[in-house]
């Protein structure tokens, strides 16, 4: 800026006349301040001064130049451009023509890479917004760059980068979950069962509408993504789980809300009762996922005695022998699996015959689907059993659904 100040000085002479000239002593004293203030570099009161100059005289060149440079100082990239511009139209053939182009240019070029960096440091910018500051960049550079615009471009190009890898990575990411997960068309099926407890009857028909469940119950990849991007509290043990022996198998010891979180984050939800229980035994009555034959290690993963640091569990989508009709997998053992719906004995008594979502309210949450511990009878597919919302164990895990 000093410079700057030293090349234009000799012009000052010139430009006092010019201001003087005008009617009015009072206008070349706010000129000859304005221009003293910026020398002091107290840039914000000299752009005062010359703003009221060039609002008296707004056909004065040398006015607008100074404004320029004065905006130039204070980083107002537009206010400079702007002016720079005004003097070069307003003064073509005047001692500062030169420097006006040329400072105008490089007052632009500052502006849209200032432009560029809001774009892609805004937090959640959309795709659109990131094209659009890519492509000021390019209009920059292609105006020519000096060595320190050089150095910010090429900052603002990594940036742009990296969110474009991000960007991609969640882009994949979503659509790896929407490809991994089954559609379950609408219609009717019977849930409950003469097999089991009191709460599984009366059996009876329910209508549900076609949604998408998750193929494979939650991995404890998927939910060290999860919390590494959210920084949502890890399970307790977490470091038990989260090994590199057992990220594929499903994670555990995840209480109802933890559940709830990372569907949500996923874009997803947690099933109702109804969807789990069409989605495990289909429209003919089966008593388990794969059909009425009595469990083996080839369909579940149960019948196990103790917890031994996640290997009791395997990893998920391994049992093709047990999946259910819509060929999902280990929707029996395993895990058993958090539900959205709130647990009643009695709901189905008095449950809607389409769409049922269980109580309003209610103490214990549903879980369904048995676990590596359960017998056979705790993996028939209406089998219901019930926790507490903050119950936590090495038994318990999840899947989402989707509404198409």
């Amino acid at each position: 800026m000093r410079i700057i100040l030293l090349f234009v000085a000799w012009l000052w002479l010139d430009t006092y006349s010019m201001v003087a000239a005008a009617p009015g002593d009072q206008d070349a004293k706010k000129f000859t301040t304005g221009y003293e203030l910026l020398k002091q570099q107290k840039y914000q009161e000299a752009r005062t001064a010359f703003e009221a100059s060039v609002q008296r005289h707004p056909a004065n060149a040398m006015a607008h130049f100074y404004l320029g440079e004065t905006c130039w100082s204070l980083k107002a990239w537009v206010c400079a451009e702007a002016h720079y511009e005004t003097s070069l139209e307003l003064g073509a053939k005047s001692s500062v023509a030169g420097l006006a182009k040329q400072r105008g240019r490089k007052a632009k070029i500052w502006r849209l890479l200032n432009e560029g960096k809001q774009a892609i440091t805004k937090p959640n910018a959309s795709s659109k917004e990131g094209a659009q500051a890519k492509d000021t960049l390019d209009i920059a550079n292609k105006l020519g760059l000096d060595d320190e615009q050089r150095a910010l471009y090429q900052q603002l190009q990594e940036k742009l980068q990296q969110r474009y890898t991000q960007n991609y990575a969640k882009t994949v990411s979503a659509q790896h979950q929407n490809w991994s997960m089954a559609l379950v068309p609408a219609g009717e099926f019977t849930m409950g069962s003469s097999m089991g407890d009191a709460d599984e009857q009366p059996m009876h028909k329910v209508y549900v509408d076609a949604f998408f469940i998750d193929l494979h119950q939650l991995s404890v990849a998927q939910y060290a993504r999860f919390l590494e991007d959210t920084h949502h509290d890890a399970p307790p043990d977490w470091s038990l789980m989260n090994r590199p022996q057992h990220q594929n198998r499903p994670v555990a010891n995840v209480d109802w809300a933890d559940a709830d979180a990372y569907c949500k984050w996923a874009g997803k939800r947690l099933p109702a009762e109804a969807e789990w229980e069409k989605a495990a035994r289909g429209t003919d009555g089966r008593i388990y996922p794969w059909g009425n034959e009595p469990p083996t290690q080839l369909h579940a993963t149960s019948g196990k005695d103790v917890w031994s640091s996640h290997t009791v569990v395997t990893a998920v989508g391994m049992l093709e022998g047990g999946k259910s009709p819509y060929g999902i997998y280990d929707m029996a053992g395993n895990v058993w699996e958090w539900i959205n719906d709130w647990y009643d004995q009695d709901y189905y008594k008095s449950s809607p015959r389409q769409n049922p979502t269980g109580p309003s309210t209610g103490w214990t949450k549903v879980v369904r689907g048995g676990s590596w511990g359960s017998n056979a009878d705790g993996l028939r597919s209406a089998e219901r059993e019930t926790h507490v919302p903050s119950f936590r164990g090495f038994g318990t895990g999840f899947r989402c659904a989707k509404t198409p």
